[in-house]
């Protein structure tokens, strides 16, 4: 062959490769297996929520549309999480495109599938709330502080996102978002983003999340509220009757903030505000990114019940900043930040406070333990949730034995190693997802193997109960007010002055550690003396009240400060202990007759909680 031809042929093989269609490489994403998600994000996953939406009060109706931008490897289909949504219309890149809502999940709702090409880079869904839609609770004017303008807030956690946005629900599923929301003038709304501080004259309101965050804390609230700031970057959101007293409670906000970053690193969030909700909000606190949401039971009036704020405020780094990646992974979020927020409580209020608090934890897990003696794999730290409702795992369990967990890990490693190690983690995790076995292996890694100290990791969080090697708390104060109590039991007696200066988490111990065999003449005798049944502080209602119908007293006209209690606070907690007394003590009429007054003012979340406990079908109410 000549050297012409061959270069001619050379020349052609070339041209022919180049023109051969190159074989995209499929994109590998690292999402674990979701149990409350119907979303395949290793197929196509949203990144960014544009929201535009109207709150309509008059006909209790969210509407609108989410426009989200999309990350697609080579699907023709994204699927989203709906639930008691009416989905009017999907588009694709700005055209209508065909989508089918699937079978109906008690807990997951639905899958709203929706066909995509493979370079679809936008969908669109125009949507309704309707009636149902769990996380939205409407507010009528006599249910807020001020009873002259209607409310609305939502609850995402842990999957009722879904039944207010359609999105992929599930907490490895990070997105920035922006929202336009339109609300009846002389309404302010708030949104766990860049907030408003005075009303808009047409109540449109704009907002921007710029920082990635899981779903389950996208968050709205619309009412009659102004804010006071308590320093360039902390203030509380309230109502006017609430707004001073929110404002006097939480005046060490920025205390806290300065203490947790002395700890684990600078805060990432830019603003940290508190919104008093009313009432009926179902948690004591919901961590949302730059808004926490709170319960105005924590308004005591003296600080005493400020580690709520120390809680939310902590989820700032365990939750918010480095998220459990599924909700079996939960302990993650929950007891870190319980181990957070004693850490704070301490740097604030001193030793002895956080210690008591730290008791009172211990004691709940015992509690919470005899409650599962018979659901052992319940105990452990690491769940199975699949096929349950993940609110099964919000109890003491993540918070208390997560908490133990981390505080005999202190106690065994020290606290400086620990300290430096949680700082690390922090920061090489920010803004991403944390499953149980990844942090397992860099807690192995990065402070047991590297400081050659031996720790049960396995035995504490995939074994039920709690190992031996477990951190003893104490507090000398607690012994005083024990030693109080075994006098009054042995002499019938009891000086109100001793308690004079008790705190609440004495008051709580106190009350908590009744013999089981106390008359109800000696009950009547402590609330005489102490005046207990007309307590002003919530959480010392509620162990008293507990402890009324553990021992069948009724003085003081107890039963009706009871039932006045349950259908003015609709913190879960609360209520749930209380109807769990009343069934304990085989008052199961008195309690469902309490319960159909009070189930009208509860958030889905309360209610679907005692409709259980108690066997409640709501189509049992009476008007």
């Amino acid at each position: 062959m000549n050297t012409s031809k061959a270069l001619l042929y050379l020349i052609l093989f070339i041209m022919a490769s180049c023109a051969q269609p190159k074989e995209e490489k499929e994109i590998v994403y690292s999402y674990v297996e979701e149990p409350h998600s119907y979303a395949k994000p290793n197929n196509a996953f949203i990144k960014h929520l544009n929201l535009d939406i109207v709150v309509d009060f008059e006909n209790e109706i969210i509407s609108g549309k989410a426009t989200y931008d999309i990350e697609n490897n080579k699907s023709r289909q994204i699927i989203l999480d709906s639930k008691h949504l009416n989905i009017e219309s999907v588009l694709a890149d700005g055209k209508e495109t065909e989508f089918s809502l699937g079978i109906n999940d008690k807990y997951m709702g639905q899958p709203l599938t929706i066909n995509i090409n493979q370079d679809t880079k936008e969908i669109t869904v125009v949507y309704k709330t309707t009636k149902n839609s769990e996380a939205v609770q409407w507010l009528k004017p006599q249910q807020t502080a001020d009873k002259s303008s209607p409310f609305l807030f939502t609850q995402g956690q842990a999957i009722l996102t879904r039944s207010w946005i359609p999105i992929q629900d599930s907490a490895q599923i990070r997105i920035t978002y922006e929202a336009n929301v339109q609300v009846p003038k002389g309404l302010m709304a708030v949104m766990s983003a860049e907030n408003p501080t005075v009303k808009t004259a047409d109540g449109l309101y704009h907002f921007r999340m710029n920082q990635a965050i899981p779903p389950y804390l996208i968050a709205l609230a619309v009412g009659d509220f102004s804010y006071k700031a308590i320093s360039e970057r902390t203030g509380v959101y309230a109502e006017k009757s609430m707004l001073n007293k929110s404002y006097e409670e939480f005046s060490d906000m920025e205390k806290m903030v300065s203490a947790a970053e002395q700890l684990y690193g600078p805060y990432a969030w830019g603003q940290f505000d508190v919104i008093v909700l009313p009432p009926s909000f179902p948690f004591g606190g919901m961590e949302n990114p730059r808004l926490t949401f709170a319960t105005p039971t924590v308004i005591a009036g003296d600080k005493s019940l400020v580690s709520l704020v120390a809680h939310e405020l902590a989820h700032s780094w365990s939750g918010n900043l480095v998220t459990n990646a599924t909700w079996n992974d939960f302990w993650l979020n929950e007891g870190f930040t319980v181990y957070f927020e004693m850490r704070i409580m301490e740097a604030v209020y001193g030793k002895e406070r956080a210690d008591m608090l730290a008791l009172i934890s211990r004691q709940d897990l015992d509690d919470e333990l005899e409650n599962l003696k018979d659901a052992p794999n319940d105990t452990k730290l690491k769940l199975d949730l699949k096929g349950r409702n993940p609110d099964d795992a919000m109890n003491s369990i993540a918070y208390d034995k997560g908490y133990l967990f981390l505080r005999t890990l202190e106690e065994t490693v020290g606290r400086e190693k620990l300290d430096a190690f949680l700082k690390t983690y922090f920061k090489e995790h920010a803004f991403s997802t944390m499953t149980t076995e990844k942090f397992v292996d860099y807690l192995n890694t990065n402070l047991l193997k590297k400081n050659n100290i031996s720790f049960n990791t396995d035995e504490w969080i995939n074994q039920p109960g709690i190992p031996k090697n477990q951190a003893i708390i104490s507090s000398y104060k607690f012994k005083n007010v024990e030693h109080i109590l075994q006098e009054y039991i042995t002499s019938g007696k009891i000086d109100k002055k001793v308690t004079e200066d008790w705190t609440p988490q004495e008051w709580v111990h106190f009350i908590r550690n009744f013999p089981r065999d106390m008359t109800a003449d000696q009950m009547k005798y402590l609330d005489d003396t102490l005046n207990l049944t007309n307590s002003s502080n919530s959480y010392i209602q509620m162990v008293w009240y507990e402890q009324a119908l553990n021992h069948e007293y009724h003085g003081n006209n107890v039963d009706a400060k009871i039932e006045e209690f349950l259908t003015q606070v609709g913190r879960r907690w609360y209520v749930e202990t209380l109807f769990k007394a009343f069934k304990r003590n085989d008052r199961i009429e008195d309690a469902l007759k309490v319960y159909e007054k009070a189930r009208p003012s509860y958030h889905s979340v309360t209610a679907k909680t005692i409709d259980d406990l108690l066997g409640y079908k709501p189509d049992q109410e009476t008007n």
